[in-house]
């Protein structure tokens, strides 16, 4: 039996002849903590609307637990939003605010109370009831807006950039509370985001956007170790790329010289993109490594060295090292044949799953 909650087929959304949305057709199952990824304008908050139904598709098909959705209101979907202003009511104490959607539905008291209770102790705000909104911090008033969407007991919790307005060290607190959160309630969070590293830290997929379409879909691993595309590639963590060619299977040529990598399955000669993780890059000697480069600058990030260099040929190189270098060394580079990712040029998602599963079948 499928576990898919929601489901996305052939959606587009347009206004007049803006295409915000094209051909999005993803897939989310219950129980996950799911990532829409991608910069400002990129579709991310409009594909949580379709969701949430404050949005008509132009185009398509949204699907919950199997059933068309199309026409069905928001206040009928099994769905809850939790916005990046948190939308609090701030002539509302904290259980008022919890429990209005509750006493909109005309629940007896003695039930309100009950399940009241119970989401504000999911968030750890018992004995806060009778705080008024603005007596909160940041972080307290985020939760407060989890526990009034978490006390309608959705299926689907559909996050807005959430925590967006936190400043650094209470954003990162708030990443493990809300990891922590979903796995214990064992809901479907579906949860928006521009930050690359935030979506890596908590999801176990993710959706990556851009220009209204979706990049590539995948685990956290399988997104930052294996991107589809030059986009994903840049958008996900720093990365060294540069142009080459496919000489064969495991063979790939750059920087002028040929070098043994994990990918197949393209044509011979066929023109490349070759990604190198910065974290991958190990500085050695002259006539010790693969690539030489002359080290440009250096910055001290508090566990890593990050080393800017250029080869002959002008290209740019950052290294992330544990050992520093000095501005105008000569050295040399070395990485593994698993540190190189070969991408073709402009491959879709649809593509790249092509290729593999035609190559691991022969």
């Amino acid at each position: 039996m499928s576990n898919v909650i929601v489901e996305l087929k052939h959606v587009y959304k347009r206004y007049g002849d803006t295409e915000v949305l094209k051909d999005i057709n993803i897939e989310i199952e219950q129980g996950k903590f799911y990532t829409l990824l991608g910069p400002s304008g990129s579709g991310k908050t409009t594909i949580l609307r379709a969701i949430a139904g404050f949005l008509d598709v132009s185009e398509g098909e949204v699907f919950f637990n199997g059933e068309k959705i199309n026409d069905v209101p928001a206040n009928k979907r099994r769905v809850n939003t939790v916005f990046q202003d948190y939308a609090l009511f701030p002539h509302m104490n904290v259980l008022d605010n919890v429990a209005y959607g509750l006493r909109i539905q005309k629940r007896p008291k003695a039930e309100i109370k009950e399940r009241v209770d119970k989401a504000l102790k999911m968030v750890r705000l018992s004995g806060y009831e009778n705080r008024e909104i603005s007596e909160l911090s940041g972080g307290q008033q985020q939760r407060v807006a989890i526990a009034r969407a978490i006390v309608l007991e959705p299926e689907v919790l559909l996050l807005d950039e959430p925590l967006s307005a936190l400043d650094a060290k209470l954003r990162k607190d708030m990443q493990y509370e809300l990891r922590e959160l979903q796995q214990r309630l064992g809901i479907t969070f579906l949860f928006v985001t521009h930050d690359q590293e935030e979506a890596l830290a908590l999801s176990d997929e993710i959706f990556v956007m851009s220009d209204g379409e979706v990049q590539q879909s995948g685990t956290p691993v399988d997104i930052y170790d294996e991107p589809i595309n030059h986009f994903v590639a840049d958008f996900i963590g720093e990365s060294n790329i540069v142009s080459g060619h496919m000489v064969k299977d495991f063979v790939v040529e750059f920087n002028g010289k040929e070098f043994e990598c994990a990918d197949a399955g393209m044509r011979p000669n066929e023109p490349v993109e070759v990604v190198l993780r910065p974290e991958d890059l190990d500085i050695t000697a002259v006539g010790e490594g693969k690539v030489t480069v002359d080290v440009d600058t250096q910055l001290f990030r508090g566990d890593y060295y990050e080393i800017v260099a250029y080869d002959d040929a002008k290209n740019e190189w950052l290294i992330h090292s544990t050992n520093p270098a000095k501005d105008g060394d000569r050295v040399d580079l070395t990485f593994d044949p698993e540190d190189i990712h070969v991408m073709r040029l402009n491959e879709s998602e649809e593509d790249f799953d092509a290729r593999l599963e035609s190559y691991e079948g022969e």
